[in-house]
């Protein structure tokens, strides 16, 4: 359970505190599904499509992955932590993404997926081996579920600092200056998706997948009509889990957001942001903290021009937590740090941005004038 606080004469729980000054109204989305086919246990890996993998490779180890096998057609990379790789990248005509790989707990689990959506098992396309099911989004998004058949070993660890906190002082006539290096990743985090099918994609990742809710965002004025983003994390019961997996996004286009990636501590990250700086790599917002799920982030965009992230210090949750429900706005994206930019917003005008939104706004979808408004209007506050 989460911890409590008594402010004056009421007694609020964290998540009550930082998250909504409410939870859910009679009516609300609950967050869960009564009865989901499968509960996947976590990420496995994102895959993309992108045509130079040597230069994919050189941001790769900029970033701080580590490389797990490399051919003429795919990259694959890892962090420290054992278990499946973070992404791989094939390679490809254009620069895409294609879609995230979930983690099954069981391997009975893919054949209960099968039977339920007509799909087949197939062979994992992995080092390592394993079970996959290939599934589509309400969105038209692949999603796939696999059973990894040999998991990736540990490898060394980029250690915390160790710090001199008031009258307790942990380190004495020692200096520390952190190295100028890459950013060591141990694990990725999550992946933030957008959609012009809202409802209907939540609904399916709940559904079917077993995820729960853990933060419900909607548009000022408009809590009525439902809401417009969710932050959503595994169902592993009593075991608290990242506060976000996946979160997704109502939008006029549909994909890919970003991705995050864990590291050791905000010295990891200020020190491998230095680096990618110096390296010519373009940062799109931070260093701060935000607000749901509490993570230190740091953005930063590659050569394709995909937004990835560094973070450290995210908030676990386990089943027993129910969702907060907040107004969405670009000022409660962050507790501290330098205000939200265009470019994490996606607020930088183009014309191939103007022609997605005419075509969503003409489309059987979930994306009307007042929406649009009030996710404009939720930028700028």
């Amino acid at each position: 359970m989460s911890e409590t606080r008594v402010i004056g004469a009421a007694v609020k729980t964290v998540h009550q505190d930082l998250h909504s000054e409410q939870g859910a109204l009679r009516g609300e989305h609950p967050g869960r599904s009564r009865n989901p086919l499968i509960k996947v246990a976590d990420l496995a890996w994102l895959e993309f499509e992108k045509p130079d993998l040597d230069r994919a490779e050189v941001f790769a180890r900029d970033f701080g992955f580590g490389i797990v096998a490399r051919s003429e057609r795919a990259l694959w990379l890892r962090g420290t932590f054992a278990g499946s790789p973070c992404m791989v990248i094939r390679r490809g005509r254009t620069s895409r993404f294609i879609g995230p790989a979930f983690r099954a707990a069981e391997r009975a689990d893919l054949d209960r997926l099968a039977r339920a959506t007509g799909s087949a098992v197939r062979d994992a396309d992995a080092p390592g081996g394993g079970k996959v099911v290939d599934l589509l989004d309400p969105s038209g998004l692949p999603v796939r579920v696999v059973h990894r058949g040999e998991e990736l070993p540990a490898l060394p660890e980029q250690l915390p600092l160790l710090l001199n906190f008031g009258t307790d002082h942990r380190r004495t006539n020692v200096t520390q200056r952190p190295p100028r290096e890459p950013s060591r990743i141990q694990r990725l985090g999550h992946v933030v998706l957008e959609t012009r099918v809202f409802a209907r994609a939540l609904d399916w990742y709940l559904d079917t997948l077993g995820m729960i809710v853990s933060d419900f965002h909607f548009l000022d004025g408009q809590r009525v009509r439902g809401p417009v983003m969710a932050f959503i994390r595994c169902d592993q019961g009593s075991v608290a889990v990242d506060h976000h997996t996946l979160a997704m996004h109502l939008g006029p286009g549909t994909g890919y957001v970003h991705s995050a990636y864990q590291v050791t501590d905000l010295d990891s990250i200020a020190a491998g942001g230095e680096y990618l700086a110096e390296r010519g790599y373009q940062r799109s917002w931070g260093i701060g903290r935000h607000i749901l799920g509490s993570q230190l982030f740091d953005y930063w965009r590659d050569p394709d021009r995909f937004m990835l992230e560094h973070f450290a210090d995210g908030d676990l949750f386990s089943s027993d937590l129910e969702p907060g429900w907040s107004a969405m706005s670009a000022s409660g994206l962050a507790q501290w740090g330098p205000p939200a930019t265009r470019d994490f917003l996606g607020a930088n005008p183009s014309p191939a941005k103007v022609r997605e939104v005419l075509h969503a706004l003409r489309g059987d979808n979930e994306l009307d004038p007042a929406r649009l408004f009030g996710l404009l209007k939720a930028a700028n506050s």
